[in-house]
């Protein structure tokens, strides 16, 4: 078994908040540059057309968004619990600052919130956009989720995704410096990709407050579908997938936060790796192996 070494997400936000914290995910953004042809266009080769944020909730207004997404957990969550507002979808800080200003204000002032996180790529950090969330870290607790997948630039041109790791690390690097916590993503099993490399994006993400892991999905309608149609893309088998996050997790430092180990995509899109779509199967198995 892992020693744990790093900050469990429940352990993470206990320290933080003296409560346990949920994540209520809502929708802000509705593209991306990547495919709105400003540096691209059809998005990372394993974007669904959600913007993978296909649990994301979308309403009229921000407050009227978390109120719905709470509701979706609050019997599971208890009344005691608060919640992280998660904005999920596409790259959320490519939007006109003072819709990013207004959004998170309503967040901001809503009860049951203690933390806001914002899912973007690090590519969409302007100087107007960097003020607003300068703005808003300085009064309330704000993390900032970036898209890595993988610190590898070869692969980075395979998956289409935009930018080079020298633009993440920059990303971090004044995040950091305006008083944002930040997290990255990283995906396992991407096509051409060894252990090593892997391993590698890990250390690229560790400099961050917390990391996500999760197995690469063949979410239909994407062009992952028909390249492991083709027979060019293999999925992770789950113990083998788990012997990979086994491996980032002894290499992460101490105090590094790990928000996921494996992550979700709707079943309803789902094509391969069959496994991740038995979820209680797959979350008993991460509490054997790594009692968490």
């Amino acid at each position: 078994m892992t020693r744990l070494r790093y900050l469990d997400t429940n352990t993470f936000y206990r320290q933080k908040f003296g409560v346990k914290v949920y994540k209520a995910a809502v929708i802000l953004a509705s593209t991306c540059p990547n495919r709105d042809g400003t540096c691209g266009t059809g998005g990372c080769i394993f974007c669904s057309e959600g913007g993978s944020g296909e649990f994301a909730q979308c309403e009229s207004t921000v407050k009227e968004s978390l109120d719905k997404a709470i509701d979706r957990v609050r019997k599971k969550a208890g009344t005691d619990a608060k919640y992280v507002a998660y904005f999920q979808s596409f790259s959320n800080t490519y939007v006109p600052a003072a819709k990013l200003d207004q959004a998170l204000c309503e967040a901001e002032s809503h009860p049951d919130v203690v933390q806001i996180s914002i899912a973007t790529r690090p590519d969409c950090l302007p100087d107007d956009i960097m003020e607003v969330l300068a703005k808003h870290a300085g009064v309330f607790p704000l993390m900032v989720e970036l898209g890595l997948q993988t610190a590898n630039d070869k692969t980075g041109r395979l998956i289409n995704r935009g930018f080079d790791r020298a633009c993440f690390d920059d990303a971090v690097s004044r995040l950091t410096a305006i008083g944002c916590e930040t997290a990255a993503h990283v995906i396992f099993g991407l096509p051409g990709e060894d252990t090593e490399d892997m391993m590698e994006s890990v250390r690229a993400a560790s400099v961050c407050t917390g990391v996500k892991f999760t197995c690469l999905y063949i979410p239909k309608n994407t062009v992952i579908e028909k390249m492991w149609r083709a027979g060019e893309v293999e999925v992770l088998g789950m113990e083998e997938y788990f012997d990979i996050v086994e491996r980032a997790l002894d290499i992460l430092p101490s105090g590094c936060a790990v928000f996921r180990v494996t992550g979700d995509c709707p079943k309803k899109i789902l094509l391969a790796p069959e496994w991740t779509a038995n979820k209680r199967q797959v979350v008993n198995y991460i509490n054997r192996r790594f009692g968490i």
